[in-house]
């Protein structure tokens, strides 16, 4: 250790880095780069960083970004006081210019560059309108919005009280300043997503339901399940309530963007039969539809006497785990004729859709993927997501407003949605639904052939 010690002693140090004296294969000579000349306002800023490293980072920033637009207005005019023909423009003096930070905006000195010639116009510095371009104020805006900060508290989420950089009058932090940020940004998210493509998708399950905003407005939305277990927002649309005309609007905006209605694919709704009309009139008559069985068990204990509540559950639950699907469909009508004399409402509602409530039993898919598939939880979690995000709104202005809420809570929703439980068994859900399309492909053939045949004369 002493002699390790002594060696390392006789050794060279420079900028604390130990450098050996012998080295194979190495440069011999250090090169290193001339460091950027410190400015005094830089030079206060790193004397009082104990005080404020905020100060010391805006200063910096400030430092950095002005010596690129200088060096930009350099290439444009070339150096002060110097003589070049090839110039683009020539220099316009400064302007004070603001740029975001830390939530709000902060002001630059920046050149000004005017072309050459007649015109004259004022050149815009690359640097500038990339700083600019960013739009972080928007961003700020919308991400604090989006986790519940309401406007009126923008300034204080982005800026402390006794900070060093306080709220001013103009500096992007007011309440009106960070609402226009936000109609602004979500009305882009929102274009954006009603026009995204569909069509690379590989949809296995596509889940519809709605959202009642007001009493006049309903948002429908659907989501979907690639053949990896992914979950996709996939549309949205604003009506009245969920009638036949909302939902052929969704599926005609889906269909629009590139899902294609020849492939069978599986459907769960909530029950709605304005939903199951659009999606059989568009997709077919024999398209598997599954009813959320969570909706289904709702509806009859809410109707169901207390006393036979805990029974009627236990036999939801009994047939709805059955694997054969005629078994299942024998409990659940044993269950309607049991209750039929003393609540002949909820042995109706047993009865009724019961075709639906068993699809994906009929399907013969695995017990987990079909607890997975039964029920509508992942656009319910979507749905309150959307509702999370916008309880800080107190009066839906219009359906715009709606409709920009809904598209930007769903974008939240799906940076944390999860991967299907059962994302490994999708592999049988897909032979299912070939093999359910390969069973009333022969029917459609027929109508189809039957339809195109010409009349004799």
């Amino acid at each position: 250790m002493k002699r390790k010690a002594a060696l390392l002693a006789r050794e060279p140090v420079r900028l604390g880095v130990l450098i050996p004296q012998q080295e194979s294969n190495a440069m011999t000579k250090a090169t290193m780069t001339r460091p950027s000349p410190v400015t005094p306002h830089l030079q206060e800023a790193w004397n009082n960083v104990g005080e404020s490293f905020e100060r010391f980072c805006l200063t910096a920033g400030i430092e950095a970004l002005q010596s690129m637009m200088e060096a930009d207005a350099v290439d444009l005019c070339g150096e002060r006081h110097a003589r070049s023909s090839g110039r683009a423009g020539y220099r316009w003096g400064t302007t004070q210019g603001k740029i975001g930070f830390h939530g709000g905006n902060v002001e630059v000195v920046r050149p000004r560059v005017r072309a050459r010639g007649k015109d004259g116009k004022e050149m815009e510095l690359p640097t500038w309108g990339q700083a600019v371009d960013q739009d972080w104020l928007g961003k700020w805006a919308m991400n604090l919005m989006l986790i519940n900060v309401s406007t009126r508290r923008i300034s204080r989420a982005v800026r402390l009280p006794e900070g060093d950089l306080p709220v001013r009058d103009g500096d992007g932090t007011s309440k009106s300043a960070a609402s226009r940020r936000f109609v602004a940004l979500s009305s882009d998210r929102l274009a954006e997503f009603m026009a995204a493509d569909l069509s690379k998708l590989d949809l296995l399950v596509i889940q519809i339901d709605g959202l009642h905003v007001t009493k006049e407005l309903v948002l429908l939305a659907a989501i979907g399940i690639d053949a990896n277990g992914r979950k996709h927002p996939l549309g949205l649309v604003e009506g009245t309530s969920e009638n036949r005309v909302t939902a052929q609007a969704l599926i005609d905006s889906l269909i629009e963007r590139g899902v294609d209605p020849s492939v069978c694919r599986l459907f769960v709704v909530d029950g709605a039969k304005a939903l199951t009309s659009a999606i059989r009139r568009t997709f077919g008559k024999h398209s598997p539809i599954q009813r959320c069985q969570i909706h289904k068990a709702r509806n009859i204990i809410e109707r169901c006497p207390k006393k036979h509540v805990a029974a009627v559950k236990r036999a939801l639950r009994e047939a709805w785990e059955q694997d054969d699907p005629s078994k299942a469909e024998r409990q659940l009508k044993d269950l309607a004729k049991k209750i039929e004399r003393e609540a002949p409402g909820v042995a109706s509602s047993i009865r009724e859709g019961l075709d639906e409530m068993l699809t994906v039993t009929r399907l013969g898919l695995a017990k987990q993927l079909r607890r997975a598939l039964a029920c509508t939880n992942a656009i319910e979690n979507m749905q309150g997501t959307i509702r999370r995000v916008s309880r800080n709104v107190k009066r839906w202005h219009d359906a715009d407003m709606a409709l920009r809420w809904a598209a930007a809570g769903m974008l939240e929703a799906a940076k944390g949605f999860r991967r299907l439980k059962a994302y490994k068994q999708l592999p049988r859900l897909r032979a299912a639904l070939a093999e359910h399309a390969k069973k009333h492909a022969p029917a459609a053939t027929q109508a189809t052939a039957v339809a195109a045949k010409p009349k004799a004369a």
